[in-house]
């Protein structure tokens, strides 16, 4: 493989996190600063100078509105608070999403390539203490900012986009697809790449499960060039103790994927990697491929070949969570409707042929069937769970509409549905089968809820005793809110409003990380 197909493939795959769409983003770095109240990190060197603007006719929907990249890292200390933070909320919340540091041609750039920062608000005792967000330090990064990087390189080097966990006393900022993970301190600053005790070899993954009851880390890996997926599992040791190759054609995409009790559940669907993209150059070579049967794979996870179910194609792109039901394997995920262009369609854009949805698979494994319903045909992304229920059953899920997001990912020449243009965070009761929406103002895009309980301790407390955290937009600071909600009172006003010194742009997943 040539340097320039090789180089490209790190970046197409680099770029399939939370969805698709060929578009460009554009920052300059410029030095970390303090903000009134707070103190700034080491200086780095300004930007060049910006690039011309490109054509009027030109949209680069990833550039604007909610999703523009911020160009500063911040500090700031005593946050103001709108109510009250329950007292029992101690340590951070944490996000992570691409922003592009340094960009020189929106055209040339994917939004999904941009570096990854994470942004964070520490709480303790009913105070907001700080606020941060940080670039994570890859060698790439470190150059831009001109700083050292002072630790080898590692072969496929790029600053984590997409996800951020707690794991073992750590933080990981994760990307899918072959970068390491790379470790964060408690005040975001890049302590290096991790490799699971010396025991990862090849990828890792953006999205992982950890199943309280067995203290094991979950995950799927894959790679352009490979002929099959891997299921990981990280023990209690915090070590790589066992890696299933799964054989898989064309070398899927495989985001995300759901775990119960007994099973790994795997989606293949119809987006796969196009060799000749690569050598073309393409941004991002994936495509949708009409004759790549999308279906849903369940591997034992004590061992044992996997059995595959085929499905009408979608593209899924989160789980909300698994369990068993009898013979039954029960998953919730939100699809978009195929197909779905994951590079756009040509250079106008991202395209997607209708909005996400929340859907229910149940998986018959005594007949060798799926059955699918739509639970929420509402807009609706980035679906959480109470983390203590991964691969159990669950009643309750939360989930984000943001009208920014849904228009960003709709065809260019499509009428969006009204619903389209709303923000709102949901609250799914998938017993009764009912939703809770909190309405938010126009302007006002809402990032992905996490569900904090509040007493983790608690066996008996109920599923739904706690919180749930988003970042949102406050469109009349021009600035965002950490916005903390009674999970049980969903719909009421936020129990309090952490209003934080700068920008949060739209991005991708994140954590509740606890004191110890």
């Amino acid at each position: 493989m040539t340097n320039h197909t090789r180089r490209n493939v790190l970046r197409g795959a680099a770029a399939i996190t939370a969805a698709g769409g060929l578009v460009g983003t554009g920052a300059g770095s410029r030095p970390a600063v303090a903000v009134p109240g707070g103190t700034g990190g080491p200086a780095a060197p300004a930007s060049p100078a910006a690039p011309a603007a490109p054509p009027a006719t030109r949209h680069f929907p990833f550039l604007e509105g909610a999703f523009k990249p911020v160009t500063e890292e911040l500090t700031a200390f005593g946050l103001p608070v709108t109510g009250r933070i329950p007292r029992e909320l101690n340590g951070r919340y944490l996000r992570n999403g691409p922003n592009v540091l340094g960009l020189e041609d929106p055209r040339a750039h994917h939004w999904m390539l941009g570096e990854g920062m994470v942004h964070g608000v520490r709480l303790r005792e009913g105070r907001a203490e700080w606020y941060r967000n940080r670039w994570v330090r890859s060698s790439q990064v470190a150059r831009k900012l001109g700083e050292p990087y002072p630790r080898p390189v590692p072969p496929e080097d790029f600053p984590c986009n997409t996800h951020v966990i707690p794991h073992r006393g750590r933080i990981l900022a994760l990307q899918e697809s072959g970068p390491l993970p790379y470790e964060l301190d408690d005040e975001l600053n890049t302590v290096g790449t991790y490799d699971f005790r010396g025991t990862l070899e090849g990828a890792f993954a953006a999205h992982t499960k950890y199943d309280a009851h067995a203290g094991e880390l979950h995950a799927i890996a894959y790679y352009p060039t490979w002929d099959h997926v891997r299921h990981l599992v990280v023990d209690p040791a915090g070590r790589v103790s066992r890696s299933t190759r799964i054989p898989v054609a064309d070398a899927p995409m495989i985001h995300d994927f759901a775990l119960t009790e007994r099973y790994v559940i795997v989606l293949d669907m119809p987006v796969t990697f196009d060799p000749a993209a690569a050598e073309r150059g393409d941004l991002v070579p994936y495509v949708w491929n009409r004759k790549h049967p999308a279906r849903v794979g369940v591997l034992p996870r004590g061992g044992g070949a996997v059995r595959w179910f085929e499905v009408d194609p979608v593209f899924y792109s989160h789980t909300l969570n698994a369990y068993e039901e009898g013979p039954n394997i029960v998953v919730d995920m939100t699809n978009f409707p195929a197909p779905f262009l994951v590079a756009g369609r040509g250079s106008g854009g991202p395209y997607g042929a209708g909005t996400a949805r929340l859907d229910r698979w149940t998986i018959d494994l005594r007949h060798g069937r799926v059955r699918t319903r739509t639970l929420d045909d509402r807009p609706q992304e980035f679906p959480r769970v109470n983390e203590a229920l991964v691969s159990r059953q669950h009643r309750y899920g939360y989930s984000a509409a943001s009208a920014e997001m849904t228009l960003a990912y709709l065809a260019a020449d499509g009428t969006p549905p009204d619903r389209a243009f709303g923000n709102a965070l949901f609250k799914h009761d998938l017993l009764r089968g009912t939703v809770q929406a909190h309405r938010l103002p126009r302007g006002a895009a809402a990032s992905e809820a996490v569900f904090v309980p509040s007493d983790a301790t608690d066996p008996r407390a109920a599923e739904d005793d706690g919180y749930a955290i988003a970042y949102v937009h406050n469109p009349d600071r021009g600035a965002s809110d950490l916005l903390i909600l009674a999970a049980q009172d969903f719909t009421s006003a936020p129990l309090a409003r952490i209003h934080l010194p700068g920008r949060v742009p739209l991005g991708f997943h994140g954590s509740w990380v606890p004191d110890a």
